[in-house]
């Protein structure tokens, strides 16, 4: 299997295009063109913009994560197996 190729095929599913070979670096004492730092461009898929305003709507309980967190690294957060199995379990047969 060809990496390059399936690669090549991830970018056209995803829209993309292959990024231009970089601008060669000016050696010490020369003088850079200002217009090619302002050459960059980005953007984002319709998909990022949906993603990235689910997350400022996110219902996290922030103080609930900072708690578990807080365990985790003293190393006293515990799940019982049996919620663990349960919940295995629950995700199969839904």
């Amino acid at each position: 299997m060809d990496i390059r190729s399936s690669l090549d095929g991830l970018k056209s599913i995803f829209g993309t295009t292959p990024a231009a070979p970089a601008a060669p670096q000016a050696k010490s004492g020369q003088k850079t063109s200002s217009t090619a730092f302002g050459s960059d461009q980005a953007t984002l898929s319709s998909a990022a913009s949906e993603v990235s305003l689910t997350a400022a709507d996110s219902d996290v309980r922030l103080d609930k994560v900072a708690s578990i967190q807080a365990q985790l690294a003293a190393g006293t957060y515990n799940v019982p197996a049996s919620a663990v199995a349960g919940k295995l379990i629950e995700s199969m047969l839904a």
